[in-house]
C-alpha cells in the first residue's frame, strides 16, 4: 500500500485537515475550535420525502446555458524561475514514471500528473514552465516605493500589491495588445510573518495601519512576453488600483439605509469603510468582478448575543487588536458596524474612480464566492456558499435583465442587477434510506449518493421595498441575519460549502464542500446522503442539475461527483472512474472550468500529507471522474484563485511559510525569492513550454 507523506509543521490531530494552527488563527479566527454556530434542528436529508422530485426525472436537461468567460486567451512576461518538473516514482495517476510517453486523458487534461510531494516550490508537470507574476508589496500605483519589509509603511502598502491573494480574475484590455487586467482579493494578514518585531499583545498603530492597507482588492494590468510565455505586472498603469480596509464602499439594495446598519460615523447607513477577509469571488458577464466577504466576524471585539445572532462574533478582544485604534471594530461602542460586513462586493475594474458596492440583496454570511450564470432571458443568477460547518448554500435570482454594450447607461444599469430579485437557500433530499448512510462513506445500494432538492425563497427585494418569505422575520432581518432565515426554513446543513461554479459546457453546477471534522461527532448532526462521512476531513464535490437546466428553477437534482481522499480508501469516490488511475485529493476549495468543461479544483488544508495543489477532473464522457494533479504549492501554502485559460493557468499562492513556529527570522519557506528574503504570497502563471494549449 502506498505510504502517505507525513504532515509538516503540525502535530498529528491538532488541527482539522492539514492546516497549521497559525493559518487557523489568522485566516478564520480559529473557527473550527469554537462551538458550532448552527444549533438549529433542521431535518435529516433523507427524511424529507413528501413532494420530492425524482432525480431521474430531473435529468432531462434542456438547453445548455453558456456562461460568459472573461479573458479567454493568454498573456505573460519577465522574471520567472525555471519550472520544476513533476517528480517521478510510484504513485497514483497516469504518467508517473513514464514521462516520455504522451500523456493520456480527457482533452484539456493530457499532462503527466504531479505526484504528491512536500517541495518548497510550485511544482508543475514536465513540459510546463512558470513565473511569479506579482508578489506582496510590489508597487502598482504611482509614487509607491519598491518593497522593503524592514521599512514598510501604511502609505507604501496602500500603493503596493496586498497580502495573501485569493480570488483572481483576468479581463480583456481592448486596444492594448498582449495585455489583460488582473483583479485579486487580499483575504487576510499574518502579522507574525509580516513584521520582524511583532508583539501580538501590543501591536503598534503603524503595524495595524499597514495591515489595513494590505487587506482588500487590487487591480493591476499584466503583460505577456510572447517569446518566453511569461506574464508580468505593468506598474503604474492608469487602471491599476488598490482598495483597502479604509477605502469607501457603498451599501446598496434592501438593507441600505436600514437602522440595522447605521452607525455614529454613518447615520444614513449607506457608506462603509473597507472590505474584509475577501475570499473567492466571480466575474460577471457585464465585465465586473464580485468579491465575497468571508470570516469578517473575527475583526470585531466585544460582541454580545444581540450583535452575534449566530455569526461567531467574540465577546472579548480580537487577535489583531484593531479595536484599540478604531472604535468601529469595538462592538460595545459601534454594535451595528459588524452588520456592514459579510456581503458580496461588486467592483468595476475599468473605472478607477468608481465606488464599489456591497450588494445586501445577496444576503449576509461568510461568502466564500459569488459566481454568475444568466437565465435564458438574460437575468443573472448568483451562487454562493457559506463557509462554516453545518451551514448552507444559496442562490440569488435577479428580476432585471442584463443590458449589452459598454455605454454609460448600460454599465450603470448592470451595476444595479444584483439589488433586485429573490434570495434562496438550498434544501436537499436523499433518495436512499437513512439506514444505508452509516457515516463510513459506503455507497448506498443504488450506487450513488444522490437525490433531489428545492430552492426555498427567503426574501425578495424590489425597487420599492422588500418582502420577507420567512415567518417571524422582516425582510431587512432576512438580509442581515441570513443564517437565521436559513435555520427557520429548514435548509440543509452542509460540510463547509465554499466555491460554487456553473459548468460553461453542460450547465451543471458544482459545489465544493471542503471538510467538516465535526460531522457525526458528539451531539453534532450525523452523516446524511449529501454529507455521507462522519469526521469528514477530506471533503467532497456536489454536482447539481437545475430542473430543465434553467438556473431560475426552484427544483434540482443532485449527486456527489467526488468524495475526496486517498483513492485507496474505500470511502472515496471519483464519479465511478477507476480509483487506481486518479490522483489523491483532499479539501476541495476554489473551483473553475476550462473551455472543455473540465473542473479544476484547488485545495486548502490537504489531510494526505502532501502540499496543497491544483487538480483537473473530467466531468463528462468515458473519462468522467478522472482526476489529475496539475501543480503543488510551497511549504505552508494554500492554492487559491485558479484562472484556466486556453494557454495559461494562474493560481494565487496564499500564506506560503505559514507553519507553526515560523517567524520572519525563522521562516518555514524560502519561496518565492530564496533564503534570506521575506516569504511573500504571490500570483503564479503556468504555461506549456511549446506554447500550445494546456492539456491537449
Amino acid at each position: 500500500m502506498r505510504k502517505l507523506l507525513p504532515l509538516i509543521g503540525t502535530p498529528s490531530g491538532s488541527h482539522p485537515g492539514g492546516r497549521s494552527a497559525m493559518t487557523c488563527r489568522f485566516r478564520c479566527g480559529d473557527a473550527c475550535f469554537h462551538e458550532v454556530p448552527n444549533t438549529s434542528d433542521n431535518e435529516y436529508v433523507g427524511d424529507i420525502v413528501a413532494g420530492a422530485l425524482s432525480r431521474r426525472s430531473m435529468m432531462r436537461a434542456a438547453a445548455v446555458v453558456t456562461v460568459a468567460a472573461a479573458g479567454a486567451g493568454a498573456v505573460g512576461v519577465v522574471g520567472a524561475p525555471e519550472a520544476q518538473a513533476a517528480p517521478g516514482g510510484k504513485g497514483h495517476g497516469h504518467g508517473h514514471g513514464h514521462h516520455h510517453d504522451k500523456p493520456k486523458g480527457a482533452r484539456g487534461l493530457r499532462f503527466a500528473p504531479v505526484a504528491p510531494n512536500t517541495n518548497d516550490a510550485v511544482t508543475v508537470p514536465e513540459g510546463y514552465r512558470q513565473n511569479v507574476v506579482i508578489r506582496w508589496g510590489e508597487p502598482i500605483l504611482r509614487g509607491a516605493p519598491a518593497f522593503d519589509g524592514d521599512r514598510q509603511s501604511a502609505k507604501a502598502q496602500a500603493g503596493q500589491f496586498g497580502y495573501n491573494c485569493d480570488f483572481l480574475s483576468l479581463l480583456p484590455l481592448k486596444g492594448e495588445h498582449g495585455r489583460q487586467l488582473l483583479v485579486a482579493n487580499h483575504e487576510y494578514t499574518d502579522e507574525i510573518l509580516m513584521f520582524r518585531d511583532y508583539d501580538p499583545e501590543n501591536p503598534t498603530r503603524e503595524q495595524v495601519e499597514i495591515a489595513w492597507a494590505a487587506h482588500g482588492l487590487a487591480v493591476v494590468a499584466v503583460e505577456e512576453d510572447r517569446r518566453s510565455g511569461k506574464l508580468t505586472a505593468v506598474s503604474r498603469h492608469h487602471l491599476n488600483r488598490r482598495l483597502t480596509a479604509t477605502s469607501e464602499f457603498r451599501l446598496t439594495g434592501p438593507v441600505a439605509g436600514s437602522d440595522l446598519v447605521k452607525t455614529s460615523a454613518d447615520p444614513r447607513g449607506t457608506k462603509v469603510l473597507g472590505t474584509l477577509n475577501n475570499c473567492s469571488g466571480g466575474t460577471t458577464p457585464w465585465g465586473t468582478t464580485l468579491h465575497g466577504e468571508e470570516n469578517f466576524n473575527q475583526y470585531f471585539a466585544n460582541g454580545s448575543s444581540a450583535t452575534d445572532k449566530r455569526y461567531g462574533i467574540g465577546t472579548g478582544a480580537t487577535e489583531r487588536k484593531w479595536e484599540r485604534f478604531d472604535k468601529r471594530f469595538d462592538l460595545a461602542q459601534e454594535p451595528n458596524e459588524v452588520h456592514r460586513f459579510g456581503y458580496v462586493v461588486e467592483l468595476d475594474p475599468y473605472d478607477p474612480e468608481s465606488t464599489p458596492r456591497k450588494h445586501t440583496a445577496l444576503g449576509r454570511f461568510k461568502h466564500e464566492a459569488a459566481t454568475v450564470r444568466l437565465t435564458h432571458d438574460g437575468r443573472p443568477v448568483v451562487y454562493s456558499g457559506d463557509d462554516e460547518r453545518f451551514d448552507y448554500f444559496y442562490k440569488f435570482v435577479s428580476s432585471k435583465k442584463m443590458r449589452h454594450g459598454n455605454s454609460r447607461s448600460a454599465r450603470e444599469h448592470n451595476l444595479s442587477l444584483l439589488d433586485e430579485g429573490t434570495l434562496y437557500v438550498a434544501k436537499l433530499t436523499g433518495d436512499s434510506p437513512a439506514i444505508e448512510i452509516d457515516g463510513t462513506g459506503k455507497l448506498p445500494k443504488d450506487g450513488e449518493f444522490d437525490g433531489s432538492g428545492e430552492w426555498i425563497p427567503l426574501a425578495t427585494a424590489t425597487a420599492h421595498g422588500a418582502v420577507s418569505h420567512v415567518e417571524g422575520m422582516t425582510a431587512e432581518e432576512v438580509f442581515v441575519f441570513t443564517r437565521l432565515a436559513g435555520d427557520k426554513v429548514g435548509a440543509t446543513k452542509m460540510d463547509r460549502p465554499e466555491d460554487i461554479e456553473p459548468n460553461p459546457v453542460t450547465g451543471k453546477v458544482y459545489v465544493a464542500l471542503t471538510n467538516n471534522s465535526n460531522r457525526g461527532v458528539g451531539s453534532n448532526p450525523k452523516a446524511d446522503e449529501a454529507n455521507p462521512r462522519h469526521a469528514n476531513k477530506h471533503g467532497h464535490v456536489l454536482e447539481l442539475t437545475e430542473r430543465w437546466n434553467r438556473p431560475e428553477s426552484t427544483r434540482f437534482a443532485w449527486s456527489l461527483f467526488l468524495v475526496a481522499g486517498d483513492p485507496e480508501d474505500p470511502a472515496t469516490y471519483f464519479a465511478g472512474f477507476p480509483k487506481d488511475s486518479v490522483s489523491p485529493i483532499s479539501c476541495p476549495d476554489n473551483v473553475a472550468f476550462d473551455a472543455h468543461g473540465n473542473l479544476w479544483i484547488s485545495t486548502d488544508g490537504s489531510s494526505l500529507g502532501s502540499h496543497d495543489g491544483l487538480f483537473g477532473v473530467a466531468t463528462r464522457g468515458d473519462r468522467r471522474g478522472e482526476l489529475k494533479q496539475f501543480l503543488t504549492v510551497p511549504n505552508g501554502a494554500e492554492t487559491c484563485g485558479p484562472v484556466i485559460q486556453d494557454r495559461r493557468v494562474l493560481v494565487a499562492v496564499q500564506h506560503p511559510g505559514e507553519v507553526d513556529g515560523a517567524t520572519v527570522d525563522q521562516p518555514a519557506s524560502a519561496w518565492p525569492d530564496g533564503p534570506g528574503t521575506y516569504v511573500r504570497p504571490a500570483v503564479v502563471a503556468v504555461w506549456r513550454a511549446d506554447g500550445r494549449d494546456i492539456g491537449v
